[in-house]
């Protein structure tokens, strides 16, 4: 093949659709995870039969990837020792209404794929089997290919975003430029998906299964955490959303909640030059995120306002003395009336109705807020002082 080492998206559909032709029927590539590469819809009549997408293939091919039942399921034939093709009987209680003919995908012995074939009779021939097994190996090689460079992408962009300032650093970018090659000049984000469910690295998504994503890795997040950290292509600077579907879509397969797991995206760059402090941006806006849950579960550097100075600040930075009796427990709702009060700039009305108290009650405790702070809420340092406390509270608890 001609293509770049890693961009081998397009060959893959081209050897999906020879099966499909040699078999005469729609062939579907997955790796050995399960994710969807590529999906022949060859059909002999010139469209596909509605009846092929029972529910396991109809899920394989919106979702672009299978539960770890279905996959549990199949590997249960053998197919991930198997050399040649495997027929797997049509199971409707397990959502499989037709039969399947797996064709396993290696290259050097190990299993790197699988491509998928209904099985009608009379069914392929052995002579066709064995055509459609030899494209498979070529498949088989340019799996390899693609996991090399993945391992190396993912290896260089870990670095870059772990290593110290200075000369390390450096040597990272130029590693993780020479890497990608052109790809590397182009427009970019970085998202920061946190905290990231799994200490595994295995248990990351590669990039080909993430949209518009060059590079995937994870990044420690905290002392005892994980967060992901993903290189989005980009069409231009100001065109974000393919970051932000990305990680959209990352973050809905975490399984977690607004509460539990946020993203944040950088601002736009190209080049590498910029690569941490888009890094930077990205954790700090997760951060914000999970904070402020107004805020998330994605968003953008530019849009978290003042936590884009409260994030630059040391996890462990001391409470203001002023304020560090407001914050016990003990008086959480002191807290959350006082924030509601300075968020709506000091407006009463606004504030009473949003915390659904009569204004009397309000101003008793905004009098018991400065008892215990010894701040005047009518004066401007004062009460931004108070207000950027409180905003830094939310804030403790996110590395």
């Amino acid at each position: 093949m001609s293509q770049a080492s890693g961009d081998h998206h397009g060959d893959y559909q081209e050897l999906v659709d020879d099966i499909s032709e040699l078999l005469g029927a729609p062939a579907t590539l997955e790796n050995r995870d399960f994710e969807l590469l590529a999906f022949g819809a060859y059909d002999s009549e010139g469209e596909l039969d509605a009846s092929a997408l029972d529910p396991v293939r109809a899920r394989s091919i919106l979702t672009r990837r299978s539960t770890p039942a279905v996959r549990e399921w199949f590997e249960g034939f053998g197919i991930t020792r198997a050399s040649g093709p495997v027929r797997i009987p049509p199971t409707p209680e397990a959502g499989v209404y037709r039969g399947r003919i797996c064709l396993p995908v290696r290259h050097r012995g190990v299993v790197l794929g699988y491509v998928w074939l209904l099985d009608d009779d009379p069914g392929p021939s052995a002579e066709q089997l064995t055509a459609a097994m030899e494209v498979a190996d070529r498949i088989g090689a340019l799996l390899a290919d693609d996991a090399q460079t993945g391992a190396d992408l993912t290896r260089e962009f870990r670095t870059v975003l772990t290593a110290e300032r200075g000369w390390q650093r450096d040597m990272a970018v130029a590693a993780l430029r020479t890497a990608l090659g052109a790809r590397g000049e182009g427009p970019h984000a970085v998202v920061c998906v946190a905290p990231w469910p799994s200490a595994d690295p295995d248990d990351a998504p590669s990039a080909r299964t993430v949209p518009h994503a060059t590079a995937v890795c994870t990044v420690p997040w905290g002392p005892a955490a994980q967060s992901l950290a993903l290189l989005i292509r980009l069409r231009a600077t100001d065109v974000p959303a393919p970051a932000l579907t990305a990680a959209s879509r990352v973050l809905k397969e975490t399984g977690g909640t607004e509460s539990t797991v946020a993203a944040g995206v950088g601002a736009p760059r190209t080049g590498l030059a910029g690569l941490d402090a888009g890094w930077r941006e990205a954790s700090a806006a997760a951060r914000a995120a999970l904070a402020e849950p107004r805020l998330g579960p994605v968003t953008e550097w530019g849009a978290i306002g003042p936590y884009r100075l409260l994030t630059a600040l040391p996890p462990d930075a001391a409470q203001d003395p002023a304020v560090r009796t407001l914050l016990a427990p003990a008086h959480r709702e002191l807290a959350r009336t006082t924030e509601v009060y300075l968020d709506r700039a000091g407006q009463a009305g606004r504030t009473a109705a949003e915390l659904g108290i009569h204004r009397q009650t309000l101003y008793y405790r905004l009098s018991r807020v400065e008892q215990l702070t010894g701040l005047d809420l009518d004066e401007g340092e004062d009460r931004l002082l108070l207000h950027m406390a409180l905003k830094g509270a939310r804030l403790r608890g996110n590395p």
